[in-house]
């Protein structure tokens, strides 16, 4: 167990691979429904984000453990276990939440470029947000990508955690919200849209290809993977407490669409002045671009990698496609940088925003149950195989990201 520890260079080297997924899965969606459970109830709903944010631990904790006591990723073991009904249905899913979730993205980052500096138009901003993004993953190494999310994610959260601070309530009230779960009159919505908001959907697969991009596999890697995980949620988790704290200092109606970052700036800046104005720009823009990166850079993984699945290909022949200089992964980032500028046509950034976490929201209860299954079985997973605690908090999950997704079904086909 010290192995792995001893050789890796500091605390930030330990928490790379986690501070991508943090700041990936931590993006318009968690502030949007955050936001909204905030300026409705209050310090009440607290624990939905801490919440949120443990079982999505408990996911990516189980995608890392089938990696590092396998040697494949999850979708290998999909692709060699589910057969090829699973395979169509993937390619069919990672096209449409691709196409969606670009589209969301390049907007929240056309609004937040909007918010700073209006003299260029949201679509503007948008186009040269999805641009860039796709310029500094082609041109970067992984060691770039995971050194310019650390100062993303440290300029989101602290701008957020700082402000939220500045604005907590009295010790009593954050303690009973986060720790004596409530229930009030008609928000049964605004609950499960914080826990399906906080942290990530797809993207939680990118772990796999981010914790083998920096030389972690074998089980031995465990513990230092647990750790990582374990902070990076962590912090998830204080972010969505922070957002709801300081939208329990709007009003209602100012917790709606664009109006969102606007009525949350105003209130920090009554609080702390223009200081606290900026700090809530420069924090949105953070998470956004945050997302908007770590999805161009991981997702193409996984077309690259189901590609050399589908085609049968040996590991060696998969492992040379599944890395940003492949064909494979350079069309993906192409699509996933150009075709989602066709939804900025529509001119509702927001609403593609709200779109893409719904149909995020549709990966996890399968992702809760596939785990559910593999990972159970000692034939596959020997001594890593899961305990009765991730059995419970996977069963957890898989029962409230069902109810998420036949609640978004139900709600988008009325």
């Amino acid at each position: 167990m010290a192995g792995p520890l001893k050789r890796l260079g500091s605390w930030l080297d330990l928490l790379g691979p986690g501070i991508a997924v943090a700041a990936t899965g931590v993006g318009a969606g968690d502030l949007i429904s955050g936001t909204a459970a905030g300026a409705q109830f209050g310090t009440t709903l607290l624990w939905a984000a801490a919440f949120s944010a443990l079982l999505k631990y408990a996911l990516n904790e189980g995608i890392a453990r089938w990696q590092l006591a396998t040697g494949t990723t999850v979708l290998e073991g999909w692709c060699a276990h589910l057969g090829r009904p699973f395979q169509y249905y993937f390619l069919v899913y990672l096209v449409g939440w691709s196409f969606m979730v670009g589209g969301g993205l390049i907007s929240a980052c056309g609004i937040a470029g909007h918010t700073m500096f209006p003299q260029l138009s949201v679509s503007a901003w948008a186009i040269i947000h999805s641009l860039a993004g796709a310029a500094l993953v082609l041109w970067g190494r992984y060691s770039f990508f995971e050194q310019a999310m650390k100062v993303l994610i440290a300029l989101m959260f602290f701008s957020f955690i700082a402000s939220a601070w500045v604005l907590r309530p009295e010790w009593p009230v954050l303690l009973e919200g986060l720790f004596l779960p409530q229930v009030p009159a008609g928000s049964a919505k605004a609950i499960l849209s914080v826990i399906g908001g906080v942290g990530g959907s797809l993207t939680i697969l990118c772990y796999g290809y981010w914790i083998r991009e920096s030389g972690r596999s074998g089980p031995a890697w465990m513990r230092p993977t647990r750790i990582d995980l374990g902070v990076a949620y962590g912090l998830t988790g204080f972010f969505g407490v922070a957002v709801m704290l300081l939208s329990a200092q709007m009003q209602p109606e100012m917790a709606k669409g664009s109006q969102i970052v606007i009525g949350l700036a105003n209130r920090l800046e009554e609080a702390m002045g223009p200081a606290g104005r900026w700090a809530m720009y420069l924090g949105f823009w953070g998470a956004v671009a945050s997302s908007l990166l770590g999805v161009w850079q991981g997702i193409p993984y996984l077309f690259a990698d189901f590609a050399g699945l589908f085609k049968g290909m040996n590991p060696e022949e998969r492992a040379a496609i599944v890395q940003p200089g492949s064909r494979y992964y350079r069309a993906f980032l192409a699509f996933l940088t150009l075709a989602p500028l066709s939804l900025l046509l529509f001119d509702k950034p927001v609403g593609i925003v709200v779109a893409y976490t719904v149909v995020g929201a549709l990966f996890m209860p399968f992702l809760a149950g596939a785990l559910l299954y593999m990972n159970s079985r000692r034939g596959w997973m020997g001594a890593l195989r899961n305990g009765w605690l991730s059995r419970v908090l996977l069963i957890l999950a898989l029962l409230v990201f069902a109810y998420l997704s036949f609640n978004g079904i139900v709600e988008g086909a009325s």
